[in-house]
C-alpha cells in the first residue's frame, strides 16, 4: 500500500467529505479519489459508502482504520524527526575520546559548542585507540579523538588538532617539585607508577634507557585517574600528557631531553558522509583549535 494513499484514506475518515479531505492533503478531489479506490482494489472491497451525499465507512473501513490512522501517525512522527535532526534539534552525535586525553584542552570548547547547538545530544565514549578504531569503521561512532605513535587504519581520516609534550608528575613534596626542568638521567631509581595505557610507552623506555636510568616500578593502571590519585598522594612518578592531568595537587616538570610529543586528531571514517550535527561539531571544533596567524 502506498503510504499517500494511506493519509487520503485518513483525510477522508477525519472530515467524512472527499472534497474536504482533498483540500486538506492538497490535492485534486479526482486525485484523491483514484487514490481510495485504488486502495480499495488493493484491500479487495471499498472503504466507504456514498449515500445521497452521505459518506460513511464501510465495516471494513471501519476494521482498518486505527491500523492505517496509526501507519500515517508514525510516518509523520519519523519525518518531523528527520526535520528536526536536520536542523540539529534533537540530532544525535557519538565522540568517541581516547582513555588518556584529558578535558583540559576540550572542557571549555564543548560548553560552547553546547551553547550555540542546544539541540545536539552528544555521547563520549572512552575506549582505547584500537577500540575507537574498531567502532568507528563499524558505524558505533561518528568521529573520535584520538593519538597514536605509529599509522592509523587505512579507511580513517585523520586531522590534526594539536600537539602536546610529555612531562613528569609528581607530588608536591617530591624533590621533583622544588625544579623547574628534569632530564632523563634523573629519573633513575624514581618509583615510577605506569600508565599502560600510555601510547609511548615504548618510546620513553628507549629514552630512560638511552639516559642509563632505571625505574623502580611500584604499580599499573589501565585508570588514568588511579595512577594519577596515586602521584599526587607521593606514591612515585609517571610520564603524562603535558595537557591530561585532572588530579588536583599534580606538579608536573618538563623533561629537557625527551621531546617526545603526540599529536592529538580528530579521526573520521574516509567517504562516509557525516551527519548535519557532525559538521557543526567539526566546523566548531576547526574554529577553536585553527593555529594562530604567524604560528
Amino acid at each position: 500500500m502506498d503510504l499517500r494513499e494511506m493519509r487520503y484514506f485518513v483525510a477522508v475518515c477525519e472530515t467524512l467529505n472527499f472534497t474536504r479531505a482533498a483540500e486538506h492533503c492538497g490535492v485534486t478531489q479526482p486525485t484523491l479519489t483514484r487514490g481510495i479506490q485504488k486502495l480499495e482494489a488493493e484491500l479487495g472491497a471499498p472503504l466507504f459508502a456514498r449515500e445521497r451525499g452521505h459518506t460513511h465507512l464501510t465495516a471494513l473501513g471501519r476494521m482498518v482504520h486505527p491500523r492505517i490512522e496509526d501507519i500515517v501517525a508514525r510516518s509523520a512522527h519519523v519525518r518531523k524527526q528527520a526535520s528536526l535532526h536536520l536542523r540539529l534539534q534533537g540530532a544525535e552525535l557519538r565522540l568517541g575520546v581516547m582513555c588518556s586525553i584529558g578535558p583540559a584542552r576540550f572542557s571549555r570548547f564543548l560548553q560552547c559548542f553546547r551553547k550555540d547547538r542546544p539541540g545536539i545530544d552528544l555521547s563520549l565514549v572512552d575506549a582505547t585507540p584500537p577500540r575507537l578504531a574498531e567502532r568507528l569503521l563499524d558505524g558505533e561512532l561518528d568521529a573520535a579523538l584520538m593519538a597514536q605513535p605509529d599509522a592509523y587504519a587505512e579507511r580513517l581520516n585523520v586531522e590534526p588538532l594539536y600537539a602536546e609534550r610529555y612531562v613528569v608528575a609528581c607530588a608536591p613534596t617530591h624533590a621533583f617539585a622544588a625544579r623547574e626542568t628534569i632530564r632523563m638521567a634523573d629519573m633513575d631509581g624514581e618509583v615510577y607508577l605506569s600508565r599502560l595505557n600510555c601510547e609511548h610507552r615504548e618510546h620513553l623506555a628507549e629514552r630512560l634507557q638511552d639516559a642509563g636510568a632505571t625505574l623502580v616500578r611500584a604499580a599499573c593502571s589501565e585508570r588514568e585517574d588511579w595512577i594519577q590519585s596515586l602521584v599526587a598522594a607521593g606514591m612515585g612518578v609517571c610520564f603524562l600528557p603535558e595537557f591530561s592531568a585532572v588530579q588536583p595537587g599534580l606538579v608536573l616538570r618538563l623533561v629537557e631531553d625527551a621531546p617526545v610529543a603526540r599529536h592529538v586528531s580528530l579521526a573520521t571514517v574516509a567517504g562516509r558522509r557525516w551527519s548535519p550535527s557532525l559538521v557543526a561539531f567539526i566546523e566548531a571544533l576547526r574554529r577553536s583549535f585553527a593555529p594562530c596567524p604567524g604560528k
